[in-house]
């Protein structure tokens, strides 16, 4: 099998293929031109959230049996052509399960107590000392909009610290001691902090815009470590101007990097550029199951 590894996986985990007798060509900042004139060689290919498995190189991909996306998701994978094709798509939804949660929390927090906002003070030179009061979050209401792995991964931790944990899915799962599942509407007036998880569809396209937001509670803040479209960014923006909206911490985003920056011209808001899985824990387990999958493909 000839792999193409389109996006950054572990240098053990390319070594592991090459050892069971893959031929894997790393090209991990290949460009979606170079990737259309290179694909026809390969019988696999792997990605992560940068590169885009279109429907062209779908149709360039002559003799493409497998693609594996490194993480949670395939959105950024034409899976319908994929299919059409006998094209298989695999993931690897447990490997940043602990990452993605990880960053949550702390953007939890940063949003309580505004630390990335008292550091870029200190480093101007000031101190503002009666500006950053925050707040506790002991206490507190976290909506989890998605309780799959992630969002009851998260749910786990917030509890933890002392928080009331509501949790909104339209598959909602096993129960959980530490999460009470109750109605969108429910969630969305007792939160006083909102954590989306769940896939990017048609559906959900948007699925937070005016008419969600002005069900929330005065004053929330919102956590988005999921995947970027679910949140109709103009909207957002006009509640953190209100003050509908208290904060946000956002890592993924409609277009990425963003074309529309006016987000960050709001100290209210903090973010990082998608950089949910990216561990070296993350990165190692990723790896692993992305071999794992390959090696066993049949």
């Amino acid at each position: 099998m000839k792999v193409l590894v389109c996006d950054p996986i572990s240098a053990t985990a390319v070594q592991t293929m090459r050892a069971r007798g893959l031929e894997v060509d790393v090209r991990d900042t290949i460009t979606a031109e170079e990737l259309l004139a290179e694909i026809p060689a390969y019988t696999a290919m792997v990605v992560r959230s940068r590169t885009k498995v279109t429907r062209a190189v779908l149709d360039a991909a002559s003799h493409l049996k497998v693609i594996v996306r490194g993480g949670v998701g395939v959105d950024n994978i034409d899976v319908a052509s994929a299919q059409a094709r006998e094209v298989r798509v695999m993931n690897t939804p447990a490997a940043s399960t602990d990452s993605v949660a990880e960053l949550t929390l702390a953007y939890l927090l940063a949003l309580a107590r505004p630390i990335v906002q008292a550091t870029l003070s200190l480093k101007a030179g000031k101190w503002e000392k009666k500006k950053f009061s925050g707040a506790e979050i002991q206490g507190k209401t976290l909506g989890v909009i998605g309780t799959g792995r992630i969002g009851r991964a998260i749910a786990r931790r917030a509890a933890a610290l002392g928080m009331r944990v509501l949790g909104y899915d339209v598959a909602p799962g096993e129960p959980a001691p530490y999460l009470t599942m109750t109605t969108l509407d429910e969630l969305l007036a007792q939160s006083d902090y909102l954590t989306l998880h769940i896939p990017l569809l048609e559906s959900t396209h948007h699925l937070v815009d005016a008419d969600l937001i002005a069900k929330m509670k005065d004053g929330v803040r919102l956590i988005h470590c999921g995947r970027g479209g679910v949140i109709d960014e103009d909207a957002l923006y006009d509640a953190l101007v209100s003050g509908k909206v208290a904060g946000a911490a956002l890592d993924v985003f409609e277009s990425e990097p963003p074309k529309d920056t006016r987000l960050f011209t709001l100290d209210q808001v903090i973010g990082s550029p998608h950089v949910g899985a990216s561990t070296k824990e993350a990165t190692a387990r990723i790896g692993d199951e992305v071999a794992e999958l390959l090696i066993n493909f049949e």
